[in-house]
């Protein structure tokens, strides 16, 4: 049988929520009954040693890869190219585009270039000027899960928010914040999947609220107008050409009077019990095992997935400091 190596953990602030989704993935591989399935935790301190036995024989003794990892290395390009060089098949993005899709503010530019409405927005550092006035939302430019993420509604909580995140973010970006309706589009192949739309008991869609707390609310197809549905599934479509996606990837907005605004886009959407497109997949007619074992053929077919020209070579942009 074709064997299937599921990596987790990591480095990043999502490792806790990279552990739950690669076991995920590997209990729905195994279900599946086509694949000889070994799991690898990443260690956080050396995650650069990614594969059991190293580079050298990963490709020997693995036929392709399921990364299930979340945030900068992870999921932002270091372990994409780590794959890259390793010249095995491996599930989501190619290096370039995982980095160009982890960096919030780039991906809006891009986007937004091509007709994608996103809220205005700023990098800052720590001795930059802000030039838009709040309500804002402030957050990393390069991590996800909502991690040190502040809604800020007046001066003064502009002013908490930078002082606590500056000194271990660096820069940050202030984007216009929005009031409405959270939505997620989903994305497997070529097929977008149905939106879902997120209701927190708490005042946002934060950390606690995706992975642990019990009282988030979803509704799977809800009831927004053919307009924004036209306008989440475009945006999708776009995102994956414009940043050079492949495979899976999930789009967050924010929907008022106006239609959709797009917040970001990640490129390794979690698969835990409580992650959204395993139920969007699922609301489509894919359980996790077909889930799952879709994203290995895709990797499957396209062979070997080793760089051979240097100028599209990243590596050294693929390194998180």
């Amino acid at each position: 049988m074709t064997r299937v190596l599921v990596l987790m953990g990591g480095p990043d602030a999502e490792r806790a929520v990279s552990l739950e989704s690669g076991r995920a993935i590997a209990a729905a591989l195994r279900e599946a009954r086509r694949w000889t399935v070994t799991e690898h935790l990443i260690d956080a301190a050396t995650p650069d040693g990614a594969f059991p036995g190293g580079l050298r024989d990963a490709r020997s003794r693995f036929d392709v890869v399921f990364p299930a990892l979340h945030g900068r290395w992870g999921e932002g390009g270091p372990l994409q190219q780590i794959l890259e060089d390793a010249g095995i098949p491996f599930v989501g993005s190619l290096a370039p585009g995982a980095l160009l899709a982890m960096d919030k503010m780039a991906t809006k530019e891009r986007l937004a270039a091509r007709g994608v409405r996103t809220p205005e927005a700023q990098i800052i550092a720590a001795d930059d000027s802000l030039l838009l006035d709040p309500p804002l939302v402030i957050k990393p430019v390069d991590d996800g899960s909502s991690v040190d993420l502040r809604i800020c509604r007046t001066p003064a909580e502009v002013i908490d928010a930078r002082a606590c995140l500056h000194p271990k973010r660096g820069r940050l970006l202030a984007e216009r914040y929005i009031r409405g309706r959270e939505v997620t589009q989903g994305v497997v192949g070529h097929r977008v999947l149905p939106l879902i739309e997120i209701i927190p008991a708490a005042e946002y869609y934060d950390y606690e609220a995706k992975y642990h707390r019990d009282d988030t609310q979803y509704f799977i197809d809800p009831d927004v107008t053919d307009r924004v549905r036209d306008q989440c599934a475009g945006a999708a479509r776009i995102a994956m050409t414009e940043l050079g996606l492949r495979d899976l990837a999930r789009l967050d907005f924010i929907v008022d009077d106006r239609g959709a605004w797009l917040l970001e886009v990640n490129t390794m959407p979690g698969f835990t019990s409580h992650s959204l497109v395993p139920k969007a997949a699922r609301h489509a007619g894919m359980e996790m095992p077909a889930l799952c074992s879709l994203l290995v053929d895709m990797a499957l077919v396209r062979g070997s997935d080793r760089v051979t020209d240097p100028a599209a070579r990243p590596s050294s942009r693929c390194r998180v400091p």
